[in-house]
């Protein structure tokens, strides 16, 4: 976008809330909002009119509710749109789907207090400069599923205590879902840290796990880890791999935050190379800021694999970046050739590509 202004429109059907937006917005210079809609036909229209560059939506209106009305706008005309959504595990399906079909990024409802009106304030203008330099497509997710699920190839066998582990943020969600779905039941162990709220975090699991060949669960304390599983970091919690044994487990913590984040991909990769050392990969994907790319260089300095996810194919190219920059990537691939390349450096008849 450069320093050109970003012009949002504001779909709201409650007319506090778009107020609220609407003086938060108006408060940066960089964003001008050039309309405000309550329902989505009147945005539809609105949309033609003022060609904004970026769309925040409520997920709950009448006439036609928000994911409706993404849906059909991702199909018509792709463009960059932060849900407002409720941050409870009833709205969050909801949420999720939005993302599905294209959103960026999601928001809470605005709340009363001067100290969190002031803090919602960055978070709100953050995504939405964020949101208008994504990268949007539409995504139907009746053409993402695979024609048969994968299997792992004949003669190959998982290389015993390998581990794998994925960081990601923003478009992170559908990045992994992605991933996982090109992976067979047989996988190796997967540990993985999304930036997601609390709320959140179970109905992501349980959304992975019936969309993915192998068992997805939102990460227990002490859960073992195990092929053919994959286990997601609670929106609470740090994930850490342990070694017990003669495999690893999973460890919880609710320390201080790392990179602003709880979970952070930092501490789960740290955590990785004390329990595996060189026997694992490293695999960081769409993301804003630099979360996980100091923990991937750490990997790669260790002996593991590393890989990045390109620019091409990522919705926020922050954390790639910010690790291929520091030189922690050996690999940079598209989406697509990220889950065929686990299964190549996890399976016994693997032969590391260099070069």
């Amino acid at each position: 976008m450069g320093d050109k202004t970003i012009k949002v429109l504001v779909v709201d059907d409650s007319a506090l809330i778009r107020k609220i937006l609407v003086e938060v917005l108006a408060g940066d210079p960089r964003i001008k909002v050039v309309g405000e809609a309550q329902d989505p036909y009147e945005a539809r229209a609105l949309i033609k009119k003022l060609s904004p560059d970026v769309l925040t939506l409520d997920i709950e209106m009448p006439k036609m509710n928000g994911i409706a009305f993404l849906k059909n706008l991702m199909r018509l005309r792709p463009m960059p749109v932060v849900m407002i959504s409720t941050l409870t595990q009833a709205g969050a399906p909801a949420t999720l789907e939005a993302l599905e079909l294209g959103a960026v990024d999601f928001l809470p409802k605005p709340q009363g207090g001067e100290q969190g009106l002031a803090e919602y304030r960055e978070t709100i203008i953050n995504k939405v400069l964020l949101a208008a330099r994504a990268n949007v497509r539409y995504r139907d997710p009746a053409q993402r599923a695979p024609a048969r699920a994968p299997v792992l190839e004949r003669g190959a066998a998982l290389r015993p205590n390998f581990l794998c582990a994925i960081g990601a943020s923003t478009g992170g969600t559908e990045a992994i879902k992605d991933v996982l779905m090109t992976l067979p039941a047989q996988c190796p162990p997967i540990v993985m840290a999304q930036h997601i709220p609390e709320a959140f975090s179970g109905s992501f699991s349980r959304r992975l796990d019936a969309n993915c060949a192998m068992a997805v669960f939102e990460a227990e304390h002490d859960q073992p880890i195990l092929a053919g599983c994959a286990y997601l970091a609670p929106g609470h919690s740090h994930l850490q791999v342990v070694k017990k044994g003669t495999g690893y487990v999973c460890k919880l913590d609710q320390g201080d935050l790392v990179n602003r984040h709880r979970p952070s991909v930092e501490v789960l990769y740290r955590s990785v190379i004390q329990a595996a050392g060189k026997n694992a990969l490293g695999v960081l994907l769409t993301g804003m800021g630099n979360d996980g790319a100091q923990g991937l260089l750490d990997m790669r300095e260790a002996g593991c694999t590393t890989i990045a996810q390109d620019q091409a194919t990522c919705v926020v190219w922050g954390m790639p970046r910010a690790a291929v920059e520091l030189g922690a990537a050996e690999e940079i691939l598209p989406l697509d050739r990220v889950g065929p390349r686990i299964m190549q450096l996890s399976t016994q008849t693997a032969r590391r590509a260099r070069g």
